[in-house]
């Protein structure tokens, strides 16, 4: 925590003989409450424990200081936050398009797509593109929408009604599932199987071929 003295600001917490108060009250290794105790104490202590004293709180009266390994609670914290990083997740817009006029197979091609951003929590852009004639009969792509819409709604929901801009139409969906949720779900299914083919050696390639979903063809 840091702490402001004579005009400077430090990011790094007061350790040991950096302490200049009179007394601290002191929290144990364990988190325990040991009470006021004179800064003298509270160092001595720290050598008995073979730790650091650490200022946690330097504006309370008196400063509250922990018995801790500073170099091993940096470096946990160092991890922490690397972590909390590489899990840190960024809603994506994905863009799919179709024509108003798309044949039954094209159209389930292209909702296995939505599908499957949907369920990575990302968003999806559908565009329809109109053609020619196709321009006179806008009902045809917003009765297209909102057939996807209504197909993938316990997945998603329309986030940006359909609007016509130009020669094409919009409607954005949201996925229900946060990123981060979606990702957490991905790894656990990934250990799942992993923990699954190393139980099963047999059998893991018949499972892992089972566990693909028909509607998750590659990204067009």
């Amino acid at each position: 925590m840091g702490c402001y003295r004579g005009g400077s600001i430090s990011a790094e917490p007061r350790i040991n003989d950096r302490i200049r108060v009179p007394e601290v009250r002191l929290v144990g290794p364990s988190g325990e409450q040991v009470g006021i105790v004179p800064l003298a104490k509270a160092l001595e202590l720290a050598q008995e424990y073979d730790l650091d004293l650490v200022e946690v709180a330097a504006n309370a009266r008196p400063p509250v200081c922990k018995l801790m390994d500073y170099g091993k609670f940096k470096y946990e914290s160092a991890m922490k936050a690397r972590e909390a990083r590489k899990n840190q997740a960024h809603t994506v817009i994905k863009e799919m398009k179709l024509r108003p006029k798309i044949d039954p197979h094209d159209y389930d091609t292209k909702k296995g797509h939505v599908v499957r951003f949907l369920k990575q929590g990302d968003k999806v852009k559908i565009t329809i593109m109109f053609r020619g004639r196709e321009q006179s009969r806008p009902e045809l792509g917003y009765r297209l929408l909102q057939r996807l819409a209504e197909d993938v709604q316990d997945l998603g929901f329309v986030e940006s009604n359909p609007k016509q801009d130009g020669r094409n139409m919009i409607m954005v969906l949201g996925p229900h599932k946060k990123k981060t949720e979606a990702m957490a779900e991905a790894r656990e299914a990934q250990a799942a199987r992993k923990a699954e083919a190393k139980a099963n050696p047999g059998r893991s390639q018949n499972a892992s071929d089972a566990e693909v979903p028909a509607e998750e063809p590659a990204e067009a």
